[in-house]
């Protein structure tokens, strides 16, 4: 099989699992549109809009585990599951705003944990990633300073001062390893997930008023949770397809 044959089979390889990825996806999808057309962002404290609300998510969990095997549950896979569990805590703000927190929080740390792994590796040595780096540093610390008088107003301000500034870190965090990357759905992904967060925080502090706030929330999470989810899935092929070219 000679070069031309070689790159014609492998982008029929990639055409054909981009199609199987996209079927895997439309369960994602129907829950997605579903929870839209219920729109249960009104309904707190109901059951039944956290499930609703949670299982996106969740779905995205199983395209993952599907796809990358059950190692990942201690990835990506794991940060939808922890994600979804987030999900439905804030269906519950009074109770389980915190709890929902910190759900996130491991999410964004499973995220970050995945991104240092050998699956997105890079042999680039371009070092441009690392401009961005003070930018999302001095992005996060601005939000948390401008953030912090709101802060001060909550219900429990000593539990929730502490618990927004390590949640601010560790989603900065995740973004910056996610520009590591250099993998433009991966990137993409975690930045949308800080505009989620921030028109989140914005509202649930009350620093401002965003005109349909929660559908802005809520499609940016969404989007940023399946741009994660099928960034992952794109790794691990890439490493599988650079293994084959090694041993031609």
């Amino acid at each position: 099989m000679d070069i031309l044959e070689t790159d014609a089979y492998d982008r029929r390889q990639r055409r054909n699992m981009s199609c199987a990825l996209f079927m895997h996806l439309v369960p994602f999808f129907v829950a997605t549109s579903a929870y839209f057309y219920l729109w249960t962002p009104e309904s707190v404290g109901s059951t039944v809009a956290a499930g609703v609300k949670s299982a996106p998510a969740l779905l995205l969990a199983v395209v993952v585990l599907s796809w990358n095997g059950p190692l990942s549950i201690l990835g990506v896979a794991g940060g939808l599951l922890f994600s979804a569990v987030g999900d439905f805590c804030l269906v519950f703000p009074d109770q389980m705003f915190i709890h929902g927190m910190a759900a996130f929080a491991v999410a964004h740390l499973l995220y970050s944990l995945t991104f240092l792994s050998s699956r997105y590796s890079n042999d680039s040595s371009s070092s441009w990633p690392r401009l961005f780096y003070p930018i999302l540093l001095v992005t996060g610390g601005g939000f948390y300073f401008h953030l912090y008088p709101y802060l001060q107003k909550a219900p429990n301000p000593d539990l929730m001062v502490p618990a927004v500034g390590i949640y601010v870190v560790l989603i900065t965090l995740m973004g910056s390893l996610a520009i590591r990357t250099r993998r433009l759905t991966t990137v993409l992904g975690s930045l949308v997930f800080m505009v989620s967060d921030i028109s989140l925080a914005v509202q649930v502090f009350k620093v401002t008023v965003i005109e349909h706030g929660t559908v802005v929330v809520m499609v940016t999470y969404y989007l940023s949770q399946l741009l994660i989810a099928v960034g992952d899935v794109k790794a691990v092929e890439g490493k599988e397809d650079f293994s084959k070219w090694k041993r031609a």
